[in-house]
């Protein structure tokens, strides 16, 4: 399989993955042969990128992070969590004890899947459509969270702790006007002011809510803040900012900017982590950084990637210990031609070749194999 741009599709090309909404439902099977019709309405729900088949490649498979079950049964939690608490009428003393309970048994899932890989790493996950962003996003940055808390060697409470901090950190949104987040142009000052908000009415869902660790709450006010003062909405820094909170902020960061939004399209891993590293010092703390980039997988399987050599290929495998040097099927040779016979390199060996761009539309698709 393929990994593309949805503008680079073309009719009759079929998904080798399926499209999910935001609540975790199919929206496209694998196998659906996609149309001009249906091309146009992906790219106006906001699906950035699909994997798509190719006979070159059709012995590529994806890993999951997280089985196909388990991502939908975590959707659809969190979906029924958040609207527990924000359609219920607050009344001062009344708590909702079921929804921390219920979100418990999310992070228990992801534990169970999650927890017991230690090689387990930060792979793309948005392949949905960008409708109520808000399921799926928090479903990520835990699953994000979590890891990095395992590479950190958090206890499994201490997961559990972090990983609810994950879940919950936006549910302050689902206080602001749905005009308002979707809204395709740039804010004015008094919508972004708005939006900040967010934070604070998040903690204060969660402060006093007995199923909820009061550190959860804190995330959830906290993963704006950055380490120079100068983020939201109390501008503390430093050490004065919990330590999940920042590790949450950067998961945050890096799943908002590789996912399509309302108003822009999204980043490649590598692009997200280099955007990281931009704030570093000033925003992020620089070690947290940098065992965020070694769990990520900046170069998905599946993508089209031009090589220092002059070759282009398709990533096939991640190497674990060297996540930035994966293993390439050529299939333009540095002559322009395919190979006579596929092969690879593994970049992890081949320390004197790089990847030195993304190749979406150097390749034919529709080539036969072994040609």
């Amino acid at each position: 399989m393929r990994l593309l741009p949805t503008k680079n599709c073309k009719p009759g090309m079929k998904l080798a993955k399926k499209i999910y909404t935001e609540d975790g439902l199919v929206l496209l099977g694998r196998g659906v042969e996609l149309t001009e019709r249906l091309i146009s309405r992906l790219i106006e729900c906001g699906v950035g990128y699909v994997y798509v088949e190719d006979p070159r490649t059709a012995d590529i498979e994806v890993p999951e992070t997280i089985s196909e079950e388990t991502r939908i049964r975590a959707v659809a939690e969190i979906r029924s969590a958040f609207r527990e608490m924000v359609s219920a009428p607050r009344r001062k003393g009344v708590t909702y004890p079921y929804v921390g309970k219920q979100l418990r048994g999310v992070m228990n899932m992801i534990l169970d899947e999650v927890g017991n890989r230690q090689d387990a790493m930060i792979m793309l996950m948005n392949m949905g459509t960008v409708d109520h962003y808000l399921y799926q996003h928090s479903l990520n940055v835990c699953i994000y969270s979590t890891i990095l808390g395992m590479a950190e060697g958090y206890s499994k409470d201490e997961l559990m702790v972090l990983g609810l901090g994950a879940l919950l950190h936006d549910i302050g949104k689902t206080q602001l006007p749905p005009q308002l987040l979707s809204k395709p142009g740039a804010l004015t000052d008094l919508e972004f002011a708005e939006m900040k908000r967010h934070a604070e009415y998040g903690f204060q869902l969660l402060k006093d809510e007995p199923n909820i660790p009061l550190i959860a709450a804190h995330c959830a006010f906290q993963h704006h803040e950055r380490l120079d003062g100068s983020g939201y909405p109390r501008g503390i820094k430093g050490n004065d900012i919990h330590e999940y909170a920042k590790w949450i902020g950067i998961a945050d960061s890096y799943d908002a900017m590789t996912s399509a939004r309302a108003y822009r399209g999204p980043m490649l891993p590598h692009q997200a982590i280099e955007q990281l590293f931009v704030g570093t010092g000033t925003l992020y703390e620089q070690r947290m950084v940098q065992v965020f980039r070694d769990k990520v997988v900046l170069y998905p399987i599946g993508l089209t990637v031009k090589l220092s050599t002059g070759e282009l290929g398709v990533v096939v495998d991640i190497n674990g210990a060297y996540a930035h040097r994966p293993v390439i099927r050529v299939l333009n040779g540095a002559d322009g031609r395919p190979p006579a016979e596929p092969y690879e390199i593994d970049l992890s060996k081949q320390l004197a070749t790089m990847i030195i761009g993304i190749a979406h539309d150097e390749t034919d698709i529709s080539a036969p194999a072994g040609h």
